[in-house]
Parts: C-alpha cells; sequence; structure tokens
C-alpha cells in the first residue's frame, strides 16, 4: 500500500511538473559533473563523531564549513554560518559556564528536560523551546530529568560592528500562532526569530508543517543564499536535483545555490511532520 501510494505521488509530480514548471525546470537527464551531487549536501548526525563542547555538551555535525558550490566532503557546504550539530546533554549533567564571543547560538529543543541560565534568568527546556543565545553573555544548560536533552544546534558569526541581544531570548514552539499555512503552496510556519529579534547573520529560523498527502512547490535558490532543512521526529522524502531521498530524523541538507537544483519535500503519511529550517537569503543589513 506504501508503495503504491508513493508511486501515485511520483506521478502527480510528474504530471504537474510537466504543466506547471516546464518553463522554469531543466528537464534534461541527471548528468554527473552537471548537476549538483545531492548527496555531498544532505548528511545525518548519525554519520559524525561526537566533540564535547560548553564543558559537557555533546555535539555530533550535521552540516559543516566548506564550499556551497563544490564541497569536498559530504555535508561541508556552509559559507555563511558556522556549524549545524545535535547535541545532547546526559542525564542530570551540568554544562561549564560558557560565554560565546564573535558568534551567537540557536537552540532547539528536540526532547528531554532542562534548564538554560544566563544572565538572571532562567527558562524551562523541553521539546519545542528555541533559545536564542547571544554573545558576550554567560550562560549554562542544565538537565534535570533521567532522559539526554536534545537539541538542534546553530553557530551563526557576528558581522563586523553587529550588536547582539543583551539577554538570552526564549521562544516556545508549542504556543506560537501560526504565521502562514501556504508557504510554497502548503508549508504550515512558526516563526521562531528574524533579524528583528536579534539574529546576525541568519535571516529566519522557523519550523515548517506538512499535512498528509502534500507537497512543497519546487524551486532553486541563488549564490548567496543558504537554506538548511532538518528533519524532526519523522522520516519525510525530498524531491532534490532530479532525485528522491528518504530524509530521516536528524538528517539535514542545504540546496546547492546554483540556481537550477530544485528541492520540495512532500509527505507520502497519514499525519502531520514538522521541520526544523534556517536560512541566510542575501546580504542584508544588521542591527549596529
Amino acid at each position: 500500500m506504501y508503495r503504491r501510494v508513493l508511486l501515485l505521488v511520483v506521478f502527480s509530480f510528474t504530471i504537474i511538473y510537466h504543466t506547471v514548471f516546464a518553463q522554469t525546470l531543466d528537464g534534461s537527464p541527471y548528468t554527473p559533473g552537471k548537476d549538483a551531487n545531492i548527496d555531498m549536501y544532505m548528511r545525518s548526525w548519525k554519520e559524525s563523531m561526537p566533540l564535547h563542547t560548553h564543558g559537557s555538551l555533546i555535539e555530533r555535525d550535521i552540516l559543516t564549513k566548506g564550499d556551497s558550490m563544490n564541497p569536498r566532503t559530504r555535508g561541508a557546504v556552509l559559507e555563511y554560518i558556522n556549524r549545524f550539530t545535535y547535541a545532547t546533554l546526559n542525564a542530570y549533567s551540568t554544562t561549564t559556564p560558557t560565554t560565546l564571543k564573535g558568534e551567537q547560538e540557536i537552540l532547539y529543543i528536540i526532547s528531554g528536560k532542562g534548564t538554560i541560565t544566563a544572565g538572571r534568568k532562567t527558562a524551562d527546556l523541553y521539546s519545542g523551546i528555541s533559545v536564542l543565545m547571544p554573545a558576550d553573555l554567560e550562560f549554562t544548560l542544565k538537565n534535570t530529568g533521567k532522559e539526554p536533552l536534545t537539541m538542534y544546534l546553530i553557530s551563526e558569526p557576528c558581522p563586523e560592528d553587529f550588536r547582539p541581544n543583551k539577554d538570552m531570548l526564549v521562544v516556545d514552539e508549542n504556543t506560537t500562532p501560526i504565521s502562514s499555512s501556504d508557504a510554497h503552496w502548503i508549508g504550515i510556519v512558526k516563526p521562531l526569530f528574524g533579524t528583528k529579534n536579534g539574529l546576525g547573520t541568519l535571516e529566519s529560523v522557523i519550523t515548517c508543517s506538512f499535512s498528509p498527502m502534500t507537497i512543497f512547490h519546487p524551486h532553486s535558490h541563488v549564490e548567496g543564499c543558504e537554506e538548511v532543512w532538518a528533519a524532526i521526529e519523522d522520516p519525510i522524502h525530498v524531491f532534490f536535483g532530479k532525485q528522491i531521498r528518504l530524509q530521516s530524523p536528524g538528517t539535514a541538507y542545504m540546496i546547492p545555490p546554483d540556481g537550477k537544483t530544485p528541492h520540495a519535500n512532500f509527505n507520502t503519511s497519514e499525519k502531520l511532520i514538522k521541520m526544523f529550517y534556517f536560512a541566510r537569503y542575501r546580504d542584508h543589513k544588521v542591527r549596529e
């Protein structure tokens, strides 16, 4: 049954492509050397070795610094962001006091329970909580439960003359209103952070959900854009370039900024599927 449904989705997408996108998408067959090797732009944290940061936080790389047009190693595609990782804080562990210099961190909690303290503020951490931790502010993370505290972590550099927030900013996605239910046709968007909230290099951090049997509008991105999609708890399929991949939880991809590699996630399941997203679109004014 699942295979039949998937074939139906692919067939439907083929019809959409030929009737709507034939003028904008490349209809030629996949050609190695000409078309992007999409597997170089997708990576799971399960492929990485652990690295200790913040004293006791365990990070595993998903996407790292590299060449966005010609990555030499899998996942080394980021030119504007420092790194995107999957981080774990073990049961009842606490990080050492940490102060970021020249960078900021965005945390998105996936599972577990804990607290984060910065300055005189302490906030609870649980699934759906997102934190923007500015530079020059000491903070600690604490796991208050018996299960690992897991999260996605983005490190963004602070642009020259950028003025970071004075306090950490905490957003609860669970109570955040939906800002759009038709992004690229069907995306259900909940905004987490934007430049007005204190992002420096990035311009948008959101979650985007896909209803059952829906597909994103296929589109590509150009040079200067760094857009990343990460699966959170559920697998989801992605039309990427001229191929289809199953994107498992913990796997993320960045769209090659060549203007000719389309992407579109699609949900063939019977449940709502949520993804984590962040992007830098172009050179933009920062808060000074």
